[in-house]
């Protein structure tokens, strides 16, 4: 028995997919699944499908589990381990006791952390800002999500919301998702790519087929990319401004795009640089899929290696 492997599992619960790493304590990864999300069939219904996944991978790499780290969509409270706030793609989500149930299941240690904040974990432990003490953490997808790693640890603020880079105001007027006004999101999403690309030429695309006009030429497509990246830029600079963070890693699925909006980005920062003189630097995230994963794992060993009473 001594021979056994001591694991920690990394779950990212998704609207669509959960996905599923199996790790080393150095954060490794042995293995890996991804199964459907059950969405629509409640909260234990999901659970049930990620602790299936889950023991599928202990079968397959016999170990000895240490703790388990979930990240999920929406706004959590990860002292409490439970859903908040969910949006309508899930059904019974919101008020959901995800750690509570992990432990009963598994009997080990489980932790909770939004989706965002545990994307930004995985890039700073295995990823393209690996090391870093200061960052903003931005994920462009079906809507716009940041997360803050200070002195090196994660802020999540006192009610849980530093960070949302994607729903501070001043990118315009038009209105939110959230029900704000002239929001990041606005500009940034992939359903505001669409939105934007179909105000300009009457056309119902995709954000997937919006950037594959603009890279055609499409001269609505480039400008809406072109839109999207000064804004991007216009965010990272009041980061720099407020907190003095000049590093940003950007992940989801409309970073796919990243051609398309780095000039904007770029020529924007160099028009008004930070206040500090400090170039910014903006990198594209580099685990993947499996980053709000390893992030959630890497929550779990953090708390795991915290002595009792501990900080």
């Amino acid at each position: 028995m001594s021979d056994t492997p001591e694991v920690i599992v990394g779950v990212d619960i998704g609207g669509t997919t959960t996905q599923v790493v199996l790790c080393t304590d150095r954060l490794d990864v042995l293995d890996r699944t991804e199964v459907p999300t059950p969405a629509q069939e409640g909260g234990a219904a999901m659970l049930d499908a990620a602790l299936s996944a889950l023991r599928l991978l202990l079968d397959r790499t016999p170990a000895r589990l240490l703790g388990v780290g979930v990240g999920a969509a929406g706004l959590v409270d990860v002292r409490a381990g439970r859903i908040l706030v969910a949006s309508d793609s899930f059904r019974d989500w919101a008020g959901f006791e995800v750690t509570a149930g992990v432990q009963q299941a598994l009997g080990v240690p489980a932790f909770l952390d939004n989706d965002v904040n545990a994307f930004l974990r995985g890039e700073v432990a295995r990823g393209a800002v690996a090391g870093e003490e200061n960052v903003l953490g931005m994920t462009l997808g079906t809507g716009v999500g940041g997360a803050l790693w200070l002195n090196g640890a994660l802020y999540d603020g006192p009610r849980g919301a530093a960070g949302e880079i994607g729903h501070v105001p001043g990118f315009g007027e038009l209105p939110c998702t959230c029900g704000g006004r002239g929001h990041l999101e606005t500009l940034a999403s992939g359903r505001s790519v669409a939105a934007r690309y179909g105000e300009r030429t009457g056309r119902a695309l995709t954000a997937r087929e919006v950037a594959a006009a603009a890279r055609l030429g499409d001269p609505d497509a480039r400008a809406v990319y072109a839109a999207l990246g000064r804004g991007v830029a216009r965010a990272l600079l009041i980061t720099a401004g407020l907190l003095d963070v000049t590093t940003c890693v950007i992940g989801g699925g409309v970073s796919r795009s990243w051609a398309l909006v780095e000039s904007a980005v770029r020529e924007t920062l160099a028009l008004e640089p930070p206040v500090s003189g400090h170039p910014v630097r903006v990198l594209p995230a580099l685990l993947g899929g499996d980053a709000v994963a390893i992030g959630a794992a890497a929550r779990a060993r953090a708390e795991l290696l915290t002595p009792a009473g501990g900080s």
